[in-house]
């Protein structure tokens, strides 16, 4: 297979009912890309369709079958396997507008013609969710130039809440393999930690200011909704956890742009964490946020403070009924307005 600019990692697992409008949105990309389809243990006839694929398009579609890891597992499958100069995940419920898409592959080739390889591209999402007619535009202009070569210190601003999610970046796939970067298998939420670690050390950045990615809201069973994510709350708090131990933030990240912007996500994070077990309305899972906050507050004061009297860390952490009351408040306004569970 020749070398290809990109490669679109799809993590497939029982996804026989949507898996075709993710492909299909791709393959437009022809002999530039590689769609590197990773069937993760699936039981119904996802492989037959992903092996269909690969026969139909044999110089853009690779695929893979492996035993069930999670999606954490199949994304790390991707990057040992990825040919491409640039990774990309598309998870197989969601899919790239056509537009947006061959700018997105223009803007890649030129930087790789050109020798601009940055280590990071950065593009926007928009949250679909056809059940209420909803749609939501998920942008970064207020955060980044446009269409530069830039660094971290060339952010604009950094405004809480304006998260850099999975769904908008696209990494340089020889520096996710250069720092070892690997998730963990069997567990839930890990795109966090995939917009996370990495980003000490990506250098450079592009941000194109185009709705690529759209973010489908509402299958049922989905992991973001929120009866889901109570049931997954430990794997949640495991990801929140390994975030809090990745970095020392006030040592190991030097740049003052990219450390207030990991802050804020890990307050986003902790915040999200605590609201859920809120809102589970168990006493046992109370306990487990607290757990949570007493962590961070024994590793580490300095953290605990910013993020505990962080705008979000100040709604969600007073202690007791109160302390509850506002969290759960402030989750169910976060709820109807992004509409995203």
């Amino acid at each position: 297979m020749k070398e290809k600019i990109l490669t679109i990692v799809i993590p497939c697992y029982n996804s026989e009912g949507y898996m075709d409008r993710a492909i299909r949105s791709v393959l437009a990309g022809k002999d530039k890309i590689e769609v590197l389809i990773v069937d993760d243990g699936s039981t119904d006839s996802t492989p037959e369709k992903a092996d269909e694929y690969e026969a139909k398009y044999p110089n853009i579609v690779r695929v893979i079958h492996k035993e069930n890891g999670g999606h954490g597992s199949a994304i790390n499958t991707g990057i040992k396997e990825a040919k491409g100069t640039y990774f990309k995940v598309l998870d197989s419920d969601d899919w790239f507008e056509k537009t947006s898409y061959r700018k997105y592959l223009e803007t890649i080739n030129r930087l790789i013609n050109h020798q601009d390889i940055v280590d990071m591209v950065i593009t926007n999402f928009v949250y679909e969710k056809p059940s209420e007619n909803h749609r939501r535009r998920m942008i970064f202009t207020a955060l980044f130039p446009t269409d530069e070569v830039i660094g971290w210190e060339d952010m604009k601003r950094n405004i809480k809440g304006f998260s850099i999610l999975m769904h908008s970046v696209t990494y340089r796939t020889d520096l996710l393999r250069e720092i070892g970067f690997e998730l963990p298998e069997h567990t839930f939420y890990v795109d966090n930690l995939f917009v996370y670690e990495p980003f000490p050390y990506v250098k450079t950045l592009y941000y194109l200011n185009v709705d690529l990615y759209r973010y489908y809201i509402g299958r049922e069973g989905q992991s973001i909704t929120e009866k889901t994510m109570i049931e997954r709350l430990d794997q949640q708090l495991y990801v929140n956890y390994r975030m809090i131990d990745a970095f020392d933030l006030f040592t190991d990240v030097r740049e003052p742009h990219l450390r207030a912007y990991m802050l804020g996500y890990l307050e986003m994070i902790t915040v999200v964490s605590t609201s859920l077990a809120h809102v589970s309305k168990d006493p046992k899972n109370y306990d487990k946020a607290k757990k949570l906050w007493q962590y961070i507050r024994d590793k580490d004061k300095k953290l605990f403070l910013h993020i505990r009297f962080g705008i979000f860390g100040q709604a969600v952490a007073k202690p007791g009924a109160i302390g509850r009351l506002i969290s759960i408040t402030c989750y169910r306004f976060t709820q109807w307005f992004m509409r995203f569970n």
